[in-house]
């Protein structure tokens, strides 16, 4: 029988790569999306796919009760990926706004996997693979509410990991760095909700910065960019290696920010990232 999956965050990016990748290589995947609309175009496209909201208590539910229906009541894997941004400058962030943020980047993370911990206990084997970032190893300028949640996420998952080394699950995060993917585009509307920029004393900063990324089509991959089936390669050695690593490194940033921040005194890590 195929192994199965559930992954979160699967209408685009990273989550749609991993849901074609994974079934075409024999995984029976849930492919989860927040909204049924985008459900409905995985489905055409011949994954199964129903929704997923982090934001909600009862939407997880109905997919943990969906998705064990399906299963026979079992799952091998779950692929935490599901997230998005909310840009500005940490002053400017409101209490709202970092709800928002935190309820999907963490607790719902959170209340899935113990939702699925039980199953994964009852059936004798599991994996629950966390994706974070390169900003969750280090800060950038207008990321504050992203790289909080990454911050948040790394420590929960390293905390995790080592509470269930007396079980057969493992536990594993996934660290990528830019990937491409439709995360700034998706950011806008968070931003324009929750943040006053005309009316911040970095109104200045804003316009030479930040509003020029945001609403600048790209021209093409950033440097170091790299798709995101890089990140499937890895996710894929998460899941079939018989000794899965704790930490998976995917771009070159990635490599560089962790050595650096080991080897870095504080205020040079802090220049170096300022300067880039």
């Amino acid at each position: 029988m195929s192994k199965t999956i559930l992954i979160t965050g699967c209408s685009s990016g990273l989550g749609y790569d991993a849901a074609h990748g994974l079934a075409a290589r024999g995984w029976r995947v849930f492919a989860t999306c927040r909204t049924e609309a985008d459900c409905a175009r995985l489905r055409g496209e011949g994954l199964e796919s129903f929704p997923l909201d982090y934001g909600s208590s009862q939407s997880i539910d109905a997919a943990v009760a969906e998705g064990l229906e399906r299963s026979g009541g079992t799952l091998d894997a779950l692929y935490n990926n599901g997230a998005f941004a909310l840009p500005g400058a940490v002053e400017d962030l409101p209490r709202a706004g970092l709800r928002e943020i935190y309820e999907t980047n963490l607790f719902g993370v959170h209340e899935l996997s113990c939702k699925i911990i039980p199953v994964m206990r009852a059936q004798g084997h599991g994996r629950i693979i966390n994706c974070s970032s390169v900003l969750g190893l280090v800060p950038m300028r207008w990321r504050g509410a992203y790289v909080s949640t990454k911050f948040a996420l790394e420590g929960l998952t390293d905390t995790l990991r080592i509470e269930m080394r007396d079980t057969p699950i493992h536990i594993i995060t996934i660290e990528p760095g830019p990937i491409t993917s439709d995360i700034r585009k998706k950011s806008i509307a968070p931003f324009e909700r929750h943040v006053n920029w005309q009316e911040s004393p970095r109104r200045a900063q804003y316009e030479e910065s930040l509003l020029k990324r945001l609403y600048t089509p790209a021209e093409g991959p950033e440097r170091f960019e790299l798709p995101a089936s890089a990140v499937t390669q890895k996710l894929i050695h998460a899941l079939e290696s018989p000794r899965p690593k704790p930490r998976y490194f995917v771009t070159t940033p990635t490599y560089l920010m962790a050595a650096a921040r080991r080897l870095l005194p504080t205020r040079m890590l802090d220049w170096l990232i300022a300067k880039n």
